[in-house]
């Protein structure tokens, strides 16, 4: 049996807002939240820009969790636990073995690696604090889920740069699918504003210097930002059984790999991922009537990703309404296409479409209708999002109105 994936709850913070509403709200308005890095532990980087979130909401996470996480982690499980509210979900002894978790990260740890080095290296410390070995694994906001909300199904997390977050919903599909799990929560968390990490993106010379400005002819590069998104994914006849509202199905997963560059983009990797997230769905090209692009403000990215989409859609192409929002939130990296997922989400809620900010010249390679600046009201029945790594590893999503 052939079972349907349903999203029923979701949950975020970025530097646009620390819930999922209030994250929505600043995107569908075409609002950044870029802007001067203010972080006092970055050192010598001023002037370097990104999408922060300025203060966390209040939370009852006890301290014996909280020492054992970094920050990614936390992002993780303040997420997960709003996507788990809306849901109107909780375990018991049970039901808890079917409960699931998985959550897509880039740089894990970031923050713990920065101060271990530092006190080390630096200071007159003579071992590592006791949990950066935990805190830093790539599997700990995972773990962090299963432990705060009691979830005792499959639990493991999932790394591929900016795939991460779709790489990890695309896992969670399958597990649902396959019957290992009835509700998996899954998405995205990362948190890479600490020294070493934006020095490391510093020399590829790919960072603005200002803002994010996706497809527009005079961007500059791509800006860092920190978040996370999480969604409750359930079976649907789980949701239906308990009388959920479903805010849209996971229609199609499309996987691929270039096997072409450590960094550079090609066109046949990420067409392939969607023409196979298309196969997966049952849809026609016709039938989407949203993409959130990629478009992460490169000049070779963007174009890639034009030609990609115009390879696989035809002319529908020119028809379909396109938005990187990216522009908005910045790239998250590990957490990006989860949060990519809400304005997806949302997008079939509402029918508006989010719009690319910071928009200003035409690019002729960049040609495609990328909903320049403003919101656009239109029926969003089918709604798609890319996301495609360094390394070349992409994953692409197919939501449905349900």
């Amino acid at each position: 049996m052939d079972r349907r994936v349903v999203i029923t709850g979701v949950g975020g913070l970025c530097g646009l807002g620390t819930d999922a509403a209030s994250m929505w709200k600043e995107m569908r308005e075409g609002r950044s939240a870029i802007g001067p890095i203010a972080n006092s532990e970055l050192h010598d980087l001023e002037g370097m820009t990104g999408a922060e979130i300025k203060a966390l909401p209040q939370h009852d996470i006890n301290r014996g969790h909280l020492i054992s996480m970094d920050r990614f982690s936390l992002l993780a499980v303040l997420a997960a636990r709003e996507a788990m509210r809306q849901a109107g979900l909780s375990w018991d002894e049970g039901n808890a073995h079917r409960f699931g978790a998985t959550v897509g990260v880039g740089f894990t740890g970031s923050y713990a690696t920065e101060q271990t080095y530092r006190s080390l290296l630096l200071g007159s410390a003579i071992r590592a604090e006791l949990f950066t070995g935990v805190k830093v694994m790539p599997s700990a906001a995972s773990v962090h889920l299963s432990l705060s909300l009691g979830l005792r199904g499959p639990v493991f997390g999932v790394t591929s740069a900016c795939a991460s977050a779709n790489h990890a919903i695309a896992s969670a599909v399958d597990q649902i699918k396959l019957g290992r799990a009835d509700v998996m929560v899954s998405g995205g968390s990362d948190a890479p504003f600490a020294w070493g990490v934006l020095k490391a993106w510093e020399a590829m010379r790919v960072l603005s210097p200002d803002t994010c400005r996706p497809f527009s002819a005079d961007r500059k590069g791509l800006v860092l930002g920190e978040g996370a998104g999480l969604a409750v994914l359930e079976s649907y006849e789980h949701a239906t059984r308990r009388g959920a509202t479903i805010l849209a199905e996971i229609a199609g997963v499309g996987l691929s790999a270039d096997a072409f560059h450590i960094a550079a983009p090609s066109v046949e990797g990420p067409a392939s991922a969607m023409r196979a997230c298309l196969a997966d769905a049952g849809l026609n090209a016709e039938d989407v009537d949203y993409l959130n692009a990629h478009g992460t403000g490169t000049k070779s990215n963007d174009q890639t990703e034009t030609a990609a989409i115009k390879r696989v859609f035809g002319n529908h192409a020119y028809s379909m309404s396109i938005s990187s929002t990216k522009s908005t939130h910045a790239h998250c990296l590990g957490a990006a296409s989860a949060l990519e997922m809400i304005a997806c989400v949302m997008a079939i809620q509402e029918d508006v479409v989010p719009p690319t900010a910071n928009y200003r010249e035409p690019d002729p390679a960049c040609d495609l209708d990328i909903t320049p600046n403003v919101p656009r009201e239109r029926k969003v029945r089918v709604a798609m999002s890319n996301a495609f790594a360094m390394g070349g590893t992409n994953a692409v999503l197919a939501f449905r109105q349900v």
